[in-house]
């Protein structure tokens, strides 16, 4: 049996290059040795405001950057989290089984809410027990997750570890998983924070369906320093995230990249970056537009694939309650 893995992405924002190098591109590459389950997160995108019409558009969006980048329905289940019941259902029951405590300290909710202040809601307080949910659901071995997000696995590990001590085994217990290289792209315009879907500032981020004029103005203006020589070395990071981000397009190792652009400036190195980017991401524009052009295809994956995943949910759930007590 191929262990499975789960991988939540919102359909907020605009999707960029940091989750495509940091995840994307990895989903595509494991569908032969693992079975893959890809959700997208409508509940926890609601934590913070949506428009309803954007909401449906931008989760046919990310549907379809899922299968341009190269996610094969044939090998992996692509859904919509709220097209499955038992995931809202699932998360109730495991917030009374969560104390308060654990919740607050979980730093990715202090930083959301530190400027929404008394507007924040429950639900961006309570967004760890509902992804503690989305992962246990499915019976799940590993979860790929950037660094920010490592702290809600392991959350929801003490979750289940709960669970199961008053239960009995119940839940699997899963592990965080992430890539030695690319789990952190960062900002263009400040590269001592990690690229956000969230963030709205210009030349912050080259978004996967950026034109190709875009990217390359994102590229030229994207932040470096002083210096002159073009080297991998973590106490520059802007430059060091240019390369991170050259090295990752062109699958170059760093002594080839490093000769390459020795004794030449930022703009030799911007400029050709710039031109890799736009032809990696030529194919995949491509296909997402080819896509595009049949949404009710794509809304047709989608309910293949909820079908596929809910009676795995359904039994999970079932087995819960029942030992909870419920129904």
């Amino acid at each position: 049996m191929k262990k499975r893995v789960f991988s939540g992405i919102q359909p907020t924002g605009n999707i960029h290059i940091g989750n495509y190098l940091g995840a994307m591109r990895h989903w595509v590459a494991s569908q032969d040795k693992f079975d893959n389950i890809f959700c997208i997160v409508d509940l926890h995108a609601i934590t913070i405001p949506q428009e309803a019409g954007n909401l449906r558009v931008k989760t046919r969006e990310v549907a379809g950057l899922l299968f341009a980048v190269g996610i094969d329905p044939g090998k992996s289940t692509v859904f919509v989290q709220s097209q499955v019941e038992a995931h809202a259902e699932l998360a109730w029951i495991l917030n009374c089984f969560t104390p308060m405590g654990w919740m607050q300290r979980m730093t990715q909710f202090k930083e959301k809410s530190k400027d929404q202040k008394g507007q924040v809601s429950v639900g961006l307080f309570d967004y760890p027990a509902l992804m503690a949910a989305d992962i246990l659901l499915y019976d799940t071995d590993y979860v790929p997750v950037g660094e920010d997000q490592k702290q809600h696995v392991e959350l929801t590990r003490d979750i289940a570890q709960r669970f199961n001590s008053i239960y009995g085994e119940t839940f699997r217990l899963p592990e965080p998983v992430m890539p030695d290289i690319g789990a952190r792209i960062m900002g263009l315009d400040d590269p001592t924070i990690k690229m956000s879907k969230s963030e709205e500032r210009q030349g912050h981020a080259v978004n996967l369906l950026d034109p190709p004029d875009d990217i390359r103005t994102k590229i030229m203006r994207a932040t470096t320093d002083s210096l002159r020589e073009i080297r991998f070395d973590l106490k520059r990071p802007g430059i060091y995230n240019l390369l991170v981000i050259y090295e990752l397009f062109t699958g170059r190792n760093r002594a080839d990249i490093e000769a390459r652009f020795e004794g030449k400036g930022y703009v030799d190195l911007k400029r050709e970056l710039a031109e890799v980017v736009v032809e990696g991401l030529g194919p995949l524009q491509s296909r997402y537009k080819e896509l595009m052009r049949d949404p009710a295809h794509i809304d047709s994956l989608l309910t293949d694939g909820a079908a596929r995943v809910r009676p795995t949910a359904e039994r999970v759930l079932a087995a819960v309650k029942d030992k909870v007590g419920l129904g």
